[in-house]
């Protein structure tokens, strides 16, 4: 189940700024070590490898769905154990290549000290999506980590997003969500709050066709989403 870290933002109250982020494509290039790991699952099966542009657009729904793709892509059923395979290989492998996208802790610096409340919301399962950003240094930004197995329900589910809301404390007047992907788009939209698009990830430019605003590059956020919420 999510849970609320202990950080100086968490105590604050009241309507403060909260920005939920996506967490692979849009803080993190995370697509080498996705990649790794789905190919160390299909060589182990005699099946063939993939490249990172492959792997690239399978991401954003969970692993459970980037293994069935991988299996599909190969035209195989997908076996038992093939999505505990490659979790295990991808938990001792969660950071090898894998690093923030530009600006990232720079960023998230400028947002926490400006009162912001941080959160992450994404399909990746919460014990990896914790590795990654304990492991990059990250995690003590976030008030709050929701994984695509926290609850039975993943993006683009609005009642997904709306509890990783609840569990940083936000004032959805306040709020507004970040991601590469259609689904944090969509999620946005289900719960009533903006959002921005992060046209620095893996999904194409027109998937934020309907959110509230584009980013090119992740500093861009720290006057963007004031700017649209009017701070």
């Amino acid at each position: 189940m999510i849970s609320e870290h202990n950080s100086a933002a968490s105590t604050l109250v009241g309507a403060v700024p909260t920005m939920v982020l996506d967490l692979d494509g849009t803080l993190v290039d995370s697509v080498p070590d996705l990649t790794a790991a789905v190919n160390h699952m299909l060589v182990a099966r005699g099946l063939a490898p993939y490249g990172e542009a492959d792997v690239k657009g399978m991401v954003g729904d969970g692993t459970p769905k980037l293994v069935a793709r991988a299996f599909a892509g190969r035209a195989t059923p997908e076996d038992a154990t093939g999505h505990a395979d490659f979790l295990t290989y991808y938990a001792a492998h969660t950071t090898d290549i894998t690093r923030p996208f530009p600006g990232v802790p720079e960023t998230l610096a400028t947002l926490s000290a400006a009162g912001w409340r941080l959160a992450v919301c994404t399909n990746k399962p919460e014990g990896p999506a914790r590795t990654l950003l304990g492991n990059l240094g990250l995690a003590p930004f976030f008030v709050a980590v929701g994984g695509g197995d926290s609850f039975p329900f993943r993006k683009p589910d609005p009642r997904f997003l709306s509890a990783v809301l609840d569990a940083a404390g936000a004032d959805r007047r306040y709020a507004v969500m970040v991601g590469d992907h259609p689904n944090d788009v969509n999620a946005a939209a289900g719960v009533g709050i903006r959002s921005i698009f992060a046209a620095w990830g893996y999904c194409p430019r027109e998937s934020g066709a309907h959110a509230t605003a584009v980013a090119e590059r992740f500093p861009e956020l720290a006057t963007l989403a004031p700017r649209m919420l009017g701070l």
